[in-house]
């Protein structure tokens, strides 16, 4: 006599179990599959771009300088000028203008990066041959009655700047401001000519190297390992450069001259460094 809970499914009906149990198990065994191979195909992210080093490159591009043109004319012993036409003279001497240049140079420095904060250190140099000039040649002595002409120049040919950077760093890409100290050389003149017989003539000249102050900002791209390209502006002030002179007429008498001229340079240029 058989047991009921011990007799065996007929082989159909245990077909039938069978795929019952492969079609219930089939989805979790796809599943486990399917994570296996995303975890094996997974790969590290690389890691984020250091900025840490030291770096040599060139740089060009355009560069701008400004002067604002100052005259006073004194009294001499005797004078040539009166104070009307000393003041006249004076007025038509004072003025602004601006030039522009094409600018070339080489920098090098060193950054060091903590987290994404960035900071720096670099030098730079650039050829920049610069001339502003100011005349002012359609003006009449009110008391003489002659006409006469007044100009001043002033002429750049570098610009050198010392600078700390700070920024941000993200991944390849930093942007930041700099500030520092600027060099450049000034070679200041000005000059005087009326038409009294015998004519006045004077002139005050002046060369001299100046010191001044920088500030900019920037953007820079490391687009290899090695090798970055960046972006910047730069704006620099250099105060006033002065120089003393004489108005002379043959015969009559002489007034001082004095002129002077502050200078301003902006610079935007790119650059390509390389980094050790």
């Amino acid at each position: 006599m058989s047991h009921p809970f011990t007799r065996s499914p007929p082989p159909g009906r245990q077909l039938i179990l069978a795929a019952i149990l492969c079609a219930a198990m089939a989805p979790l065994a796809w599943r486990s599959t399917a994570a296996v191979a995303a975890d094996m195909s997974t790969t590290p992210a690389a890691p984020a771009y250091q900025w840490t080093g030291c770096y040599a490159g060139l740089n060009g591009g355009g560069g701008a300088g400004a002067s604002n043109f100052t005259t006073a004319v004194g009294q001499g012993a005797p004078t040539y000028l009166g104070p009307i036409d000393a003041s006249a003279v004076s007025f038509d001497g004072s003025g602004s203008a601006n030039s522009s240049n094409f600018l070339g140079g080489g920098q090098a420095g060193c950054n060091w990066q903590s987290g994404t904060v960035v900071v720096g250190l670099e030098a730079d140099f650039d050829y920049f041959h610069d001339n502003v000039n100011f005349y002012n040649n359609n003006d009449t002595l009110p008391v003489l009655g002659v006409p006469f002409v007044i100009g001043q120049s002033l002429t750049t040919n570098y610009l050198a700047t010392v600078r700390p950077r700070i920024g941000i760093g993200a991944d390849r890409n930093l942007a930041y401001i700099t500030g520092g100290v600027a060099f450049t050389d000034a070679h200041y003149i000005e000059s005087y000519a009326d038409q009294s017989v015998p004519p006045g003539i004077g002139s005050a000249a002046v060369s001299k190297f100046l010191t001044g102050w920088v500030a900019g900002a920037g953007w820079e791209y490391a687009w290899t390992a090695h090798w970055t390209i960046r972006f910047e502006y730069l704006f620099s002030s250099f105060g006033t450069t002065s120089a003393l002179g004489t108005i002379t007429e043959t015969g009559v008498g002489s007034n001082q001259l004095h002129g002077s001229a502050d200078v301003l340079i902006q610079v935007a240029r790119a650059g390509m460094n390389f980094k050790f």
